[in-house]
């Protein structure tokens, strides 16, 4: 089984992000779950966005830097939205990473190195009209590292909602969730 180090999104560690991490746990994988917002739970995007803001987003990827250490190398990192920041850093700078679950978000690989890590499978999952995933380029950016990369994919749902997998929120999608959940426990048991 894989062992997950997974990153909430910008509400904070939500009940939904809890649920989701026991889904995982279920299926037999070991999940470390770190509170970035050091216990911080805010009930609007907006309202958690100026709180990441506030904090800086250099001290939100040293927070998840931090959560790395004292942890295996050959970890699965994994991050909704926000949480796809450290996620995807890590998978880049810390060896022996042995793959990526990206969730809402990707950023250009340029942003923690050239490219890629060679041989790290990786899943990007957005909706198809999402106004952050689509609107801000994150899809742009999933779709290079797919294109220069093997064992990359990119799922899109249909739908315009953000954080669509966390159930404690009112973007919820039930159907697009259990897709994105079913298609995350086949990931990760092909590498455990």
């Amino acid at each position: 089984m894989a062992e997950v180090l997974l990153f909430h999104h910008a509400h904070g560690l939500t009940a939904g992000v809890r649920a989701f991490a026991d889904e995982l746990r279920q299926a037999g994988h070991t999940v470390h779950l770190p509170d970035l917002y050091q216990g911080e739970i805010f009930d609007t995007l907006d309202e958690g966005g100026a709180y990441a803001q506030k904090v800086g987003f250099g001290e939100i990827l040293e927070r998840g830097r931090a959560a790395a250490d004292g942890l295996p190398a050959d970890l699965v990192y994994a991050g909704f939205s926000l949480g796809v920041l450290p996620a995807q850093m890590l998978t880049q700078t810390r060896p022996g990473a042995k793959g990526a679950l990206l969730f809402n978000a990707c950023v250009p690989t340029t942003e923690f190195g050239d490219e890629w890590p060679e041989g790290v499978p990786v899943q990007i999952h957005g909706m198809d009209a999402d106004e952050f995933f689509v609107g801000e380029g994150d899809i742009e950016a999933a779709r290079a590292i797919v294109e220069s990369t093997s064992g990359a994919e990119l799922f899109l749902y249909p739908g315009d909602r953000h954080l669509f997998a966390d159930n404690s929120l009112p973007s919820y999608d039930e159907t697009a969730a259990a897709k994105l959940t079913e298609r995350a426990r086949a990931f990760l048991a092909n590498i455990g």
